[in-house]
């Protein structure tokens, strides 16, 4: 590397134009590069949703969910699967191992449906989500209008859906929330009769009418013309003048029936501040820019309300752009704010601008080339990517401070200007190389870390290892140069007489030793050297005092977002009707809009059956709201004012408050899941472990999935007497089904819709008893329901959740603060005491496993991180001891995170980590800087011998402390604004890491400078005294008669005579 700065130094010319260059494309990448929330990752989830609409959640597992469930077992890299069946909906979820290819599971998926829908009913259409971040909606809107909710759906698709699909980088703009059509064919009995027309001449004209059919191909005029046989059914006009076959001449449907479009029955109703709405959720492009395409979105909103007329309105209800634009601007003022400290710094141990400036320079150098490395590699500007560049800050100017200070030092000792930039850069070249690379590899273990770690920080770990792999080229090629230029040589002061070089160094020399630094430092030094075993006993107990402090820590996995949102959820009690849950919603919603601080809140009461939406539904008489808060309120403070004005307004049914569901992937809740073989022995599991698990400290609730049971009709046909009838049990389902349900008859295609053809509205029955009564035709005549079946009120459950094909329920507990460690360690002791039937099994997941398995192998990761520095030291000291040395820094770095942890009440998770990752390369830096330059004392130079150990320690320690202590000062205090939070935006991951990092290098920097000179001395003192000892017995031409005998063995080194005792004591030594 040292050839890489005397190149640089010989082409200063071209080393500036080249810099000149990286700089200007560094503004141009910066201003270029896409801005997201987190990078684009994929969560290895994939959701299957499928509406039923008016099947109970038995018939809807028996003949969606397990059918589907089975026939997607098959795809590769599956770990678990798990459905759940509610009124009208199946949902299934694919969880896949980390590092699955999503795209072909998506194609295998696609392919079991495919396969699966021959055992599927024919008018249900799976719908795979996978869990790409692109997946999600990046915008998230609620459109109101004075329009019935089936015009504005129907606006919407035709207008505003091609817009919004049109804006560069949008992937997709799906409509939810409207009510789905239906062409209704309403017979009239009279007519019917007069016409001699019935149901099936009705059905029949349909099924038999409106198929074009291809006959061939004809001649005419030297033209072959295809030829297609019959006239496309594609408007309500036609379908009224289709003619019945059976009936009487000229009857056709119109005559006979009233045919209309019809909303469908509601399963679901969203409203946005008290208005029902419709939702547009749109998606984005792998490579599409968030914050671009969602000020694009919100600049086309008046445009698209202009168009739909009728007051229409666009409410943005989720939008990652202003959380994302915050987060980007408030860790851009710290980075800026920690540049400023750091330069300070600088200013304050150097004492002048020129030094300083230079040294500066790196730091925007060194971040524009990592904007170069990003763009080049594909990675956004996000909030771990810009968290890792603010972090790097500390760390990119360290090269150059121990670069420019040790050419200042050789400057002020009468050096050349030259000379000294070269003699001072092949003095630490060497060391800053060593202590860059090993402050980089320690990230490599992070390429192989799997699970959400893994898929989280990576980009975070390519971003500090190419600022820092640029800071490293910067300070041996540009400061170099620029300290030719601009710092100057030390002139002998006016008047004085010339004097020699090694005067100036001497006079140099005392001026350090004088200095505030040198006379704190020295005493400490030698008194430490003197008292090694005292020092070593300290060393022990502090590392004690660590290892006591560790259990005293909260963990948690990644910590509050700070998104300014919150969900609140409405449990009404099972059968309740659409009507009556939306009614209860609405108080809810009265109460929410009256509060303080919150601005938008959208609910959605029922059953979603379709989109994004159908993921956050919770059964049909649930009402979950989306809440959206003034982005300066203290989200926490606020979820406790929701939590007590609903609970003194004394709101219906059980309500639950908490911050929008685990993000990045991440689960919220320490959850239980229970496998049984019934569904008795499953109930009675549950019931038991709420209980058991019920009062957790530290949590604010518990609940579990296996829903409470709701009422039902169960026509039980009793088949002797159905058969004694002439009739058979599918037959009468078919008879009661035509009765109550409207008549299926195929689908019509109108413009671009196709809309499902129903005859009749099926009758409305208002007792038990009138169901009874229904008469069943057979060869004997019609038989009441009641003669061959049994019609009573039976309890169902609300949900049935599967797993595996196994009965499963989940028991979740919610942890109200951030200590997810606490909540996990009491929840599997109570998990212990709880006696569960025969045949049950309990297996705790969730947040727990999570947490569990991200730690395990970022644990796994910091000790490869610090075998990896092993070998590097070992490759740059050609020793197996010395590295040895240098790494006891690295567990008193923890002594000072976990202080600092405990002190600030920020709990140890996946950033915290991260932290303690990076402390490893960074607590040795400082030791390699320190023992290179001991080793360089100590071996012979330009004819002069090398220094004894205790000289070369003093020498090497003396010099060294002034760089140490800068490049640890300027760190700590370059990422002060981020561990206080200044600004609060990417906190929860940036502030944990940058407290891990400050407190670490604080413990580790002030025992490097105490501890590892004391135990180099104890390895390298012990090494010389043995190797003097040796050359001294090999000595030829000894005579002790000698006038001169302390001459004979002085030490030819230094000067010393060596101080032996006992039997090794050579004749003349000194008493």
């Amino acid at each position: 590397m040292f050839r890489l700065a005397h190149l640089s130094l010989g082409n200063r010319a071209l080393i500036a134009l080249i810099t000149i260059f990286a700089s200007v494309f560094g503004v141009i990448t910066m201003s270029s590069l896409k801005q997201e929330l987190i990078p684009s990752i994929e969560f290895p989830r994939i959701t299957v949703i499928t509406s039923m609409p008016g099947a109970s959640p038995e018939v809807v597992d028996k003949q969606v969910s397990r059918p589907l469930e089975t026939a997607l077992n098959g795809v590769e890299g599956l770990e678990s699967t798990s459905s759940t069946s509610r009124n009208g909906v199946s949902q299934i979820s694919l969880v896949f191992t980390y590092g699955s290819n999503l795209d072909r599971a998506r194609n295998q998926i696609d392919r079991a449906i495919s396969n699966a829908k021959r055992t599927l009913p024919d008018d249900v259409q799976p719908q795979a989500i996978a869990g790409s971040i692109s997946d999600f909606p990046i915008v998230f809107l609620a459109v109101s209008s004075d329009k019935p909710l089936s015009e504005l759906n129907t606006d919407l698709q035709r207008l505003s859906v091609p817009r919004l699909q049109k804006l560069d980088g949008v992937r997709g703009a799906d409509v939810t929330g409207g009510a789905n059509r239906h062409i209704l064919i309403q017979p009239n009995a009279a007519s019917m009769a007069a016409g001699g027309a019935s149901i099936q001449s009705v059905r029949n004209a349909l099924t038999n009418n409106g198929d074009l059919v291809p006959a061939g191909t004809i001649e005419e005029k030297g033209q072959s013309l295809s030829l297609q046989i019959g006239s496309p059914v594609d408007s309500l006009a036609a379908v009224k003048s289709l003619p019945l076959s059976g009936a009487k001449a000229g009857i056709t449907i119109g005559s006979v029936a009233d045919v209309s479009i019809k909303d469908d029955a509601r399963t679901s109703i969203t409203r946005t501040n008290g208005l029902e709405t419709l939702a547009i959720s749109v998606t984005k492009k792998p490579e599409g820019d968030t914050v671009a395409i969602s000020h694009a979105v919100k600049d086309l909103l008046p445009q698209l309300e202009a168009e739909l007329g009728s007051n229409a309105k666009f409410t943005p209800v989720f939008d990652q752009a202003p959380f994302i634009e915050k987060s980007i601007k408030d860790l851009t003022t710290e980075g800026l704010l920690g540049l400023g400290f750091a330069v300070a710094v600088i200013l304050l141990f150097l004492m002048s601008v020129r030094s300083t400036l230079v040294t500066a320079v790196s730091i925007p150098l060194s971040l524009l080339i990592t904007f170069i490395g990003l763009s080049g590699t594909g990675y956004s500007l996000n909030i771990l990517t810009l968290g890792a560049l603010t972090i790097a800050i500390g760390r990119v100017v360290d090269d150059s401070i121990v670069v420019i200070e040790n050419i200042k030092r050789h400057l002020s000792y009468g050096e050349a200007k030259l000379t000294a930039i070269l003699t001072s850069i092949r003095e630490v070249a060497g060391a800053i190389t060593a202590s860059t690379l090993t402050t980089v590899a320690v990230f490599l273990p992070i390429a192989f870390v799997g699970e959400l770690a893994g898929e989280l920080f990576r980009p975070f770990a390519l971003t500090v290892t190419i600022a820092l792999l640029s800071s490293l080229l910067v300070s041996l090629t540009i400061v170099p140069v620029l300290a030719y230029w601009f710092l100057k040589s030390s002139p002998n002061g006016a008047g004085e007489a010339p004097r020699s070089a090694r005067e100036v160094q001497a006079q140099a020399h005392e001026a350090e030793q004088r200095s505030l630094l040198q006379r704190g430092y020295l005493p400490v030094l030698n008194r430490t050297q003197k008292h090694p075993v005292l020092t070593l006993i300290a060393a022990v107990l502090v590392l004690g005092g660590t290892a006591a402090m560790t259990p005293l820590l909260a963990t948690d996995l990644l910590g509050r977002s700070g998104e300014n949102s919150m969900t609140v959820k409405q449990e009404l009690p099972a059968g309740t009707s659409l009507e009556d849950t939306s009614t209860a919603a609405r108080k809810v919603e009265d109460v929410l809009l009256g509060i303080d601080g919150i601005r938008d809140v959208q609910v959605t009461s029922g059953n979603a059956q379709a989109g994004f939406t159908a993921l956050t539904s919770s059964g049909a008489s649930n009402s979950s709201f989306t809440v959206v808060t003034e982005e300066k309120a203290n989200q926490g403070k606020l979820q406790d004012t929701v939590r007590s004005e609903l609970a003194a307004a004394g709101t219906a049914g059980k309500i639950s408050v908490g911050s929008q569901q685990g993000g990045f992937g991440t689960s919220s809740t320490v959850d239980v899941t229970l496998k049984a073989a019934t569904s008795e022995d499953l109930r009675k599991a549950s019931d038991s472990m709420v209980k058991a698990l019920t009062g957790v400290p530290g949590s604010s609730e518990v609940t579990t999935n296996l829903a409470a049971s709701q009422p039902v009709v169960q026509v039980k046909v009793d088949r002797a007497k159905a058969v004694a009838a002439g009739l058979t049990e599918e037959q009468v389902a078919g008879v009661l089904a035509s009765t109550i349900s409207p008549v299926p008859a195929g689908t019509v295609r109108i413009d671009t819709d196709d809309f499902p053809v129903q005859i009749g509205e099926g009758k409305r029955f208002t007792s038990i008893a009138a169901l009874r009564d229904i008469p069943l035709p057979t060869a004997s005549g019609p038989v009441p329901l009641s003669r061959i079946a049994a019609v009573e009120q039976v309890d169902v459950p609300v949900s049935i959740t599967s797993s595996n094909g196994q009965r499963t329920a989940q028991v979740s507990v919610t942890p109200s603060g951030s200590n997810l460690g606490a909540v996990s360690a009491e929840v599997q002791q109570r998990l212990k005491t709880v006696d569960l039937p025969a045949g049950v099994s309990a297996e705790i997941g969730g947040a727990t496993t999570q947490q569990a398995e991200s730690f395990r192998q970022l644990g796994l990761a910091l000790l490869a991180a610090i075998a990896i520095v092993y070998v590097i030291m070992v490759a740059t000291f050609k020793s197996l001891v010395q590295p040895l040395i240098l790494l006891v820094s690295v567990p008193f770095a923890a002594t000072g995170a976990v202080a600092l942890l405990l002190v600030t009440r920020v709990p140890l998770g996946l950033p915290s980590l991260i932290g303690m990752l990076m402390l490893v390369g960074i607590v040795v830096t400082n030791a390699i800087v320190l023992i290179d330059l001991i080793n360089q004392y100590r071996n012979p130079r330009g004819g002069n011998p090398g220094m004894s150990v205790a000289d070369a320690i003093t020498h090497g320690a003396r010099q060294r402390l002034r760089p140490i202590l800068m490049t640890a000062l300027a760190t700590v205090f370059a990422l002060t604004p981020m561990a206080l939070g200044m600004t609060g935006g990417g906190g929860f991951i940036s502030q944990p890491l940058a407290i891990v990092v400050i407190g670490g290098l604080v413990s580790s920097t002030a025992l490097t400078l105490v501890l590892v000179p004391v135990l180099y001395r104890l390895v390298e003192g012990r090494k010389e005294k043995k190797e003097l000892l040796r050359q001294l017995k090999q000595r030829p031409g000894f005579s002790p008669a000698h006038d001169d005998v302390d001459a004979e063995f002085a030490d030819w080194t230094t000067g010393m005579v060596p101080k032996l005792s006992g039997r090794r004591a050579a004749p003349g030594s000194p008493d």
